[in-house]
Order: structure tokens, then C-alpha cells, then sequence
């Protein structure tokens, strides 16, 4: 039994990332790892990383593709897979104090219950594409930043910092304090993100809600105000992630000015 907590403190404390893109993105970002392991078969494929590890002094193993195969059971590795320190969260004054630091207009995204790690990585990477400061996740019922949502994000999460909280009404507050507006996407909002004349020109939070169940209505009543996308189709709602990036891009394209 003392072999096994030992086992799963160590699974806590540690994560597999697999793939070259994220493997490559961990030690530019500058992320803490361990070791690096690279199939036979991919050393060629693999030399930019090679390099890089070593220029960072890191132990690179050349092994048998299979032995990659067992440590990342179901992951597409590409013949590369690093193992890292497991990722530090951030508290939500970091966020403030890192957009406040950017010069820019603060902008996060609040995840209620996000479940789907591969929405949660597609998020973060559209994230990282335009400009938010940060995402905030609670820590029930949300996925967490797991080797899946890792690679999903095709290294985003190496650059955006995440928020983890025990309670997502309580960070709103704190969010409204510090002069940041809270919106909340919601396919009942009677606010048209397009055709409202809704602007975006202001410190900013969005909530994005559960893949089934939308915004909790404790969440959508803390909000400054509501929007919702225009639907056209015969479906009444977005996939989460897809939704996260139409409104993510609509707050990048009018803060340029476009």
C-alpha cells in the first residue's frame, strides 16, 4: 500500500507530455523537465529537440518506439515524449498583476465546468492566439491541465497562465473589484455579440459555460451581462471551444480596431 500512495504522489507531481510540437514548446517556455525520451526511429525528425535538451543540459534516452507506446498508452507521441514537473496554477492576483504588467486591456476567460480536456486545450490555444491574459478553471467538476489538454493545445499552455478556484461566484467579485466587466456567453441573452452593437472596448472577463448544461444560474446572475452568438442552423448551440474562439477573435478584432 505505501508503494502505491508513493506511486500516485509522484503521478501529482509530475506529467508526461507527448509529441514534438509540445515537447518543444515545454523547453523553450523554459518548463521544468526531468527527462526526454525519443524513439529509434524518429532521432532524425527529432534533432531540433535533441539539441535543445541538451543545450539544456536534459537526459535524452533513445529508446524502442513501443516503450513510448506503453508510457503514453493512447497519445499520438511522434516518436517524442518528455517528462515534466506538473504544471503550476496560478492565483487569480498573478492574473491581474500579469495583465496589468502587459500594458493592455485585461481580458480572461472564465471556464464554468468545462469538462472535455480536448475543449479545455483548444481553448487555451485559441486563448494564446489572442492575446488573453489569462483562464480561470474551478477545481470541481473542470477538466485540469492533463497531458491530453497539454497536447491539444499544441503548446499554448506552456503560455497562458491558468487559475485554478474554489469558487467561481467569489473570483467574480474579485474580477468586478479590480474594474474587470464580466460577460457571459448564454444562448438565452437577448444581446447579440454581432448585431447589438455590443463593444468590447473595456478590462473584460467572458464566461464560458458547461458542454451541456451552458452557464450555472448562480454565474449567469453575477454577470455584468449576457451575450449569445446568432444561430442560423437547425442546432441551438456551439461546441464549448468553438464558441470561446468566435467571441475570443470578435474581442481581438475590434481591439484592433478592425
Amino acid at each position: 500500500m505505501m508503494r502505491e500512495r508513493e506511486h500516485e504522489h509522484e503521478d501529482d507531481s509530475q506529467e508526461w507530455i507527448a509529441g514534438k510540437h509540445p515537447v518543444m514548446e515545454a523547453l523553450r517556455s523554459g518548463r521544468e523537465i526531468n527527462k526526454i525520451w525519443v524513439a529509434e526511429q524518429a532521432q532524425k525528425n527529432a534533432q531540433p529537440i535533441i539539441l535543445e535538451a541538451k543545450k539544456a543540459g536534459l537526459i535524452v534516452q533513445i529508446v524502442d518506439k513501443r516503450k513510448l507506446d506503453q508510457m503514453v498508452e493512447g497519445m499520438a507521441h511522434q516518436g517524442v515524449v518528455a517528462q515534466a514537473a506538473a504544471h503550476r496554477y496560478f492565483e487569480v492576483d498573478e492574473l491581474l498583476s500579469r495583465a496589468k504588467d502587459s500594458g493592455e486591456m485585461p481580458f480572461f476567460l472564465l471556464l464554468d465546468e468545462i469538462e472535455d480536456p480536448h475543449n479545455l486545450g483548444s481553448i487555451l490555444r485559441t486563448a494564446e492566439c489572442t492575446g488573453v491574459h489569462g483562464v480561470i478553471i474551478p477545481k470541481r467538476r473542470s477538466a485540469s491541465l492533463t497531458a491530453t489538454v497539454t497536447k491539444t493545445s499544441a503548446g499554448a499552455v506552456e503560455y497562458v497562465p491558468v487559475a485554478r478556484i474554489t469558487n467561481m461566484a467569489q473570483t467574480i467579485d474579485k474580477l468586478k473589484e479590480a474594474g474587470v466587466w464580466v460577460a457571459g456567453a448564454d444562448v438565452g441573452a437577448e444581446r447579440d455579440v454581432f448585431t447589438s452593437g455590443m463593444k468590447f472596448d473595456m478590462p473584460l472577463a467572458i464566461v464560458i459555460g458547461n458542454e451541456a448544461k451552458g452557464i450555472g444560474r448562480l454565474i449567469r446572475e453575477k454577470c455584468d451581462f449576457l451575450i449569445k452568438l446568432p444561430m442560423h442552423g437547425q442546432l441551438n448551440s456551439l461546441n464549448a471551444s468553438v464558441a470561446a474562439g468566435v467571441l475570443m477573435y470578435e474581442v481581438l478584432r475590434q481591439r484592433l480596431g478592425k
